[in-house]
């Protein structure tokens, strides 16, 4: 569990320096950057969204789908 933490704050830090690669990019007329930032950061909210799931399902044994049974 201390392993999903850290993975998610790592998403969320890698996130925020999306979003300001974004921004610098664009002031600055680097578009290269911004679509790096955007997929990149892109990249990072799907893996953030992906283990909030898996620890929600690790929270809750009853939602998950009994196996072997129909």
């Amino acid at each position: 569990m201390a392993l999903k933490m850290f993975l998610n704050v790592l998403y969320t830090i890698g996130i925020a320096l999306c979003l300001f690669t974004f921004y610098w990019g664009f002031t600055h007329g680097h578009y290269p950057f911004v679509a790096g930032a955007v997929v990149v950061g892109g990249a990072f909210v799907m893996l953030k969204i992906r283990l909030l799931k898996e620890v929600r399902t690790m929270q809750n044994p009853k939602t998950t789908p009994a196996k072997g049974k129909r």
